[in-house]
């Protein structure tokens, strides 16, 4: 059971919580035309992180590349999608023989598998 005084506070933060969701609600044709694109960045980077959110001293694919600076001196390879019957696979290198190469969308990839 909580004290008369605890219950109080918890009610009073309930109750301004409550009134600054309606106050957002309420008012939110003046902020959200300037807080939408912000968040919308913020829950890409969130939800998707590029490779300019790795750590360049952690041992990673292209580490090492990244510390010499070779990577930004090499063009990247195309990610390519090979279909053969009812399987696909991606790739930076060519498709095998027998598969057909398509178009991948943009965004469709965010990352390849080591060689092994």
């Amino acid at each position: 059971m909580r004290s008369p005084r605890e219950r109080t506070l918890w009610a009073g933060l309930a109750a301004l919580a409550i009134g600054g969701a309606v106050a957002a609600w309420w008012y939110a044709d003046r902020w959200l035309p300037h807080a939408g694109p912000w968040a919308q960045q913020t829950w890409r980077s969130m939800t998707r992180p590029g490779p300019e959110t790795l750590s360049r001293d952690k041992g990673g694919p292209g580490a090492a590349a990244a510390r010499t600076g070779a990577a930004a001196s090499a063009p990247a390879a195309q990610p390519r999608k090979c279909v053969q019957g009812d399987r696909i696979t991606y790739t930076d290198q060519p498709c095998p023989p027998g598969s057909q190469d398509q178009a991948v969308q943009s965004g469709a990839i965010t990352s390849l598998p080591a060689q092994r």
